[in-house]
């Protein structure tokens, strides 16, 4: 069944009514007619829904049927120093696909792409609306929040939010001897850490400013293997690991 996510409850007469791409989906794309089921995700819960009518919006009606969440037991925020390219946007699309919770892009000292208000928030949208397809399509209860580029100094004020604190660090991957990041987890799980930041610089990596900066916030170094890993590799990795780790 295709997947559809709306904003707030059911209405009083216990409907939901989808707008704009996704009442355009289902009407023109998918070409469904009333009757059919859909999956319409709300609040965190998936739906199964019944179609009630279609026009230039959509009205369905729960079934009572409920899909059982398949999101991680740990949210995972990944958070990148400003890469180039499209690579921001596979690391949207695939960490969806993986479990990530959000999103956090940020100035690094050795990132070349620049993004200033209005393009950080043309950017964003584009990213937002790469995670809400992504999610529909690997049936995700809850899209990633993916935020506005802040920048390091604005990184390392949010490090003390979270329960754990990672730094994908090269030098730690050139090491004789490395940390293990499954060892780190297997602490994190048993201290019922809730929320993980995992942080990734861009092309050029962490600089060791950054890094000392990091640690001295709270963040532990996590190696990622003996080989050195693409910014946009690095991410997704981490999210596997996570996965294999709690799920």
């Amino acid at each position: 069944m295709q997947r559809y996510f709306v904003d707030g409850p059911a209405s009083e007469e216990g409907v939901f009514v989808l707008i704009g791409d996704s009442a355009r989906h289902i009407g023109k794309v998918m070409r469904m007619t009333a009757g059919e089921e859909i999956i319409v995700v709300s609040e965190g819960t998936a739906h199964v829904c019944e179609i009630v009518e279609i026009g230039a919006e959509v009205s369905v009606k729960p079934t009572g049927r409920i899909i059982p969440s398949p999101e991680m037991p740990v949210k995972v925020t990944i958070a990148c120093g400003l890469p180039k390219g499209d690579k921001l946007e596979l690391i949207t699309q695939k960490g969806t696909e993986l479990g990530m919770y959000a999103c956090v892009p940020f100035a690094a000292e050795r990132s070349i792409v620049k993004w200033d208000e209005k393009k950080g928030r043309k950017n964003q949208e584009r990213l937002q609306k790469i995670a809400q397809e992504a999610a529909e399509q690997s049936h995700r209860t809850q899209v990633p929040d993916i935020r506005m580029p802040i920048s390091f100094k604005q990184l390392l004020a949010i490090v003390p939010e979270y329960d754990a604190v990672f730094i994908a660090d090269e030098e730690d991957a050139k090491a004789e001897k490395r940390t293990r990041f499954a060892d780190q987890l297997k602490k994190v799980y048993d201290n019922e850490s809730k929320s993980i930041l995992c942080i990734f610089g861009p092309e050029g990596g962490i600089s060791r400013k950054e890094a000392e900066a990091l640690v001295a916030a709270g963040a532990q170094i996590m190696s990622l293997g003996p080989r050195i890993l693409r910014a946009e590799t690095a991410p997704l990795y981490a999210l596997s690991a996570i996965s294999y780790e709690f799920e």
